[in-house]
């Protein structure tokens, strides 16, 4: 059953389906993951006059952008009904900074990202109510090849790094939500939700988490049709997000809204991937975690998108990987940003479940002033080295 790590499960070929154990009318799915990486970040940072400045090399042994996870879910079938649950639990293996509570103890929590019902039949679709990853941005963070590795890196003490997040999409995040999911017409599928409001983020410029409201709700809808074609197999998709912010702040209320358009195509172990998004109020470029939704807090012009193409050497099983991404996020004259990366990697199937990974990854993030002049720039090296087990 474990439904969006079973998504993340697929993406690698030398994964396993997980654990089924017959139980009653039940029938019990426990999966998951562990993984761990050695990742070196090293990061310059530029003023406007082009003056450099070396930061230390930050070490660390933790965990990519997949958290470790272990999801247990089960599923039945009564009244002529299909009726499943799934709860899953995600963590780091970094021991964080003993500055921030770390050391023998960690700073890492136990975080539960999964706890949904869902009650359906193929002939009419699917209900889930619940925690579940949202449906905005979903499809390009599942065809991300960073969700095996780190992408852009970070320092200790978190449970995921970033992959391409906030430089090339928004994150999709993990949301309460009712949403409804129909059948599959020959490949083609939609959805829509209705999930809590996401405050924006203290970090924010104007409206912050103790002043705007939750009196409005998230809507989010999406449309995907599946392809194949002899030896040639394929997605495209198209989804929105609208959600309005109250603010006591003067000017602090807005619309966040958005729509992202993209598509793969896989033909004998070679694959493509494009995506696109535009919008209004959902970056967090300016707030301290890019790609977050609604965390500046203003009603920034944001849009980006990636390419990626990968492919897996014949008896080997080796797969190797490129892509580029960006992206932009404005707002007046406070800030300009462009967060650009381009990551490299390889993901090579030591058995079924086990996968040794090795990733470099150039990040540049520019902000420039309502002129263009360049104010600030930052530029992070990232090598990462380690392996990701999915049982």
């Amino acid at each position: 059953m474990f439904e969006t790590a079973g998504a993340l499960v697929a993406f690698s070929s030398a994964a396993n389906a997980g654990i089924t154990i017959p139980a009653g009318d039940w029938t019990v799915d426990i999966g998951g993951n562990v993984n761990a990486f050695y990742t070196n970040v090293q990061t310059d940072t530029y003023t406007h006059a082009g003056v450099k400045t070396s930061a230390p090399d930050a070490n660390t042994i933790g965990t990519g952008l997949l958290p470790a996870a272990f999801g247990i879910g089960a599923k039945s079938r009564q009244n002529d009904l299909d009726v499943a649950f799934q709860f899953s639990f995600f963590t780091g293996t970094s021991s964080g900074d003993n500055t921030l509570g770390g050391g023998a103890a960690g700073n890492n929590s136990l975080n539960i990202r999964q706890a949904f019902v869902t009650v359906g039949d193929a002939s009419w679709g699917t209900l889930k109510a619940g925690r579940d990853l949202g449906i905005y941005g979903s499809d390009a963070i599942l065809s991300d090849m960073t969700l095996l590795g780190v992408g852009n890196g970070g320092p200790a003490g978190g449970s995921s790094t970033l992959g391409r997040i906030g430089s090339g999409y928004i994150y999709a995040d993990w949301k309460g939500q009712f949403q409804y999911s129909s059948p599959n017409f020959n490949g083609f599928a939609f959805a829509a939700s209705v999930n809590e409001n996401f405050k924006p983020s203290s970090n924010g410029l104007a409206a912050t988490a103790g002043t705007s409201n939750s009196s409005n709700m998230d809507w989010e809808a999406k449309a995907t049709y599946d392809f194949a074609a002899n030896d040639v197999t394929g997605r495209v998709w198209v989804s929105g997000i609208t959600q309005k912010t109250e603010s006591t702040v003067a000017n602090g209320s807005y619309t966040s809204s958005g729509y992202d358009i993209g598509g793969k195509v896989a033909y004998q172990g070679a694959q493509l991937v494009g995506y696109y998004y535009n919008g209004e109020g959902l970056d967090s470029q300016a707030a301290l975690a890019q790609g977050l939704f609604n965390g500046n807090g203003v009603k920034s012009q944001d849009s980006g998108g990636y390419v990626q193409a990968t492919f897996v050497v014949p008896g080997v099983g080796t797969k190797l990987g490129a892509s580029w991404g960006e992206s932009l996020s404005k707002y007046n004259s406070s800030f300009d940003i462009k967060n650009e990366s381009w990551i490299i990697g390889a993901y090579h199937p030591l058995t079924k479940s086990l996968n040794l990974v090795a990733e470099y990854t150039n990040q540049r993030i520019t902000n420039a002033d309502a002129t263009g002049s360049t104010v600030a720039k930052t530029e992070n090296d990232t090598i990462s080295l380690g392996a990701i087990l999915f049982f």
